[in-house]
């Protein structure tokens, strides 16, 4: 006698395979680890400070500059 198959129990268990399957490739693709993180964050930010460094500031207008209306 052929052992009985419970075809819902056997499509989830397959159904749950194949969404392990994706994960551990999702991993490996987007995972980075806590150290790569703040190295990044770390770099990200001594390229904002050295941008701040070399800006100019423009001067600073206190009154609008008219444009020849002087009622």
């Amino acid at each position: 006698m052929a052992d009985l198959l419970n075809l819902n129990k056997a499509r989830k268990r397959k159904a749950r395979a194949e969404a392990e399957a994706l994960a551990a490739a999702n991993r490996v693709k987007f995972g980075r680890t806590k150290a790569e993180k703040q190295r990044d964050a770390a770099a990200e930010a001594d390229a904002a400070r050295r941008l701040d460094g070399v800006k100019r500031e423009r001067p600073a207008i206190d009154e609008p500059s008219s444009g020849g209306d002087t009622r």
